[in-house]
């Protein structure tokens, strides 16, 4: 399929945060925690969400290599990710995946314990299994109050060494992401809007082969 920087991305953002834990090496910070459990309580009390966000990807050299703007779609473990030339849709039984451009959707079986991606993990203890964390201080950003998480993957293997998680301290939310890859490029996740507890009915996360004529269908279940 094509969209590989919007897979690629979003697949070297969340990955870590989705894997087997490993040994942990050393402790974290108890600060840390009661923030980043602060924000998977509050998350776990929304019966939706809708977050828009940028995704951002810049090299060692400083230079953005793509921007990619899109919109999170959350119900319980199913969700719908759209993109300008891609759209995710899960039904927390099978991820449809379409290609914009080829008309092609790609249908594989949903894993909810594996390492698949889902916009659901960067809101929730996605920390507590494979990482360390201190709380690096707060800061302004505009009229928010912003707490920075510092996380390190235990399992030294991984390509990336450094996560930045940023937390509105009022809302108890996570509005943006950093990751910094050991080649030097870096990812940046920015919630732009976040909208809980709107109404979204379950069918909003199938793929409907009727909606898009002409759809060449790959199953890969």
């Amino acid at each position: 399929m094509k969209g590989i920087f919007t897979i690629t991305a979003l697949l070297a953002m969340f990955s870590g945060f989705a894997q087997n834990s490993v040994k942990n090496l050393g402790t974290s910070d108890p600060a840390a925690k009661k923030i980043l459990d602060g924000v998977t309580t509050k998350f776990k009390t929304y019966n939706t969400v809708k977050a828009s966000f940028v995704l951002q990807i810049e090299n060692a050299a400083g230079k953005i290599q793509g921007t990619k703007n899109g919109t999170a779609y959350m119900k319980g473990n199913q969700y719908k990710v759209e993109l300008t030339d891609q759209e995710i849709f899960c039904n927390a039984q099978k991820i449809w995946t379409y290609d914009k451009n080829a008309n092609e959707v790609q249908i594989t079986e949903f894993d909810p314990g594996g390492s698949s991606f889902t916009p659901q993990k960067i809101f929730t203890n996605f920390y507590e299994k494979d990482f360390l964390y201190k709380l690096n201080g707060e800061k302004k950003e505009g009229k928010k109050t912003l707490q920075e998480i510092e996380l390190t993957p235990t399992d030294k293997n991984k390509t990336f060494f450094k996560v930045l998680v940023f937390v509105d301290k009022a809302t108890k939310n996570i509005v943006s992401t950093r990751l910094f890859e050991k080649n030097g490029n870096r990812y940046a996740y920015n919630v732009t809007s976040f909208v809980p507890n709107a109404k979204i009915d379950n069918s909003f996360f199938v793929f409907n082969t009727g909606k898009y004529p002409g759809v060449e269908v790959i199953d890969l279940q």
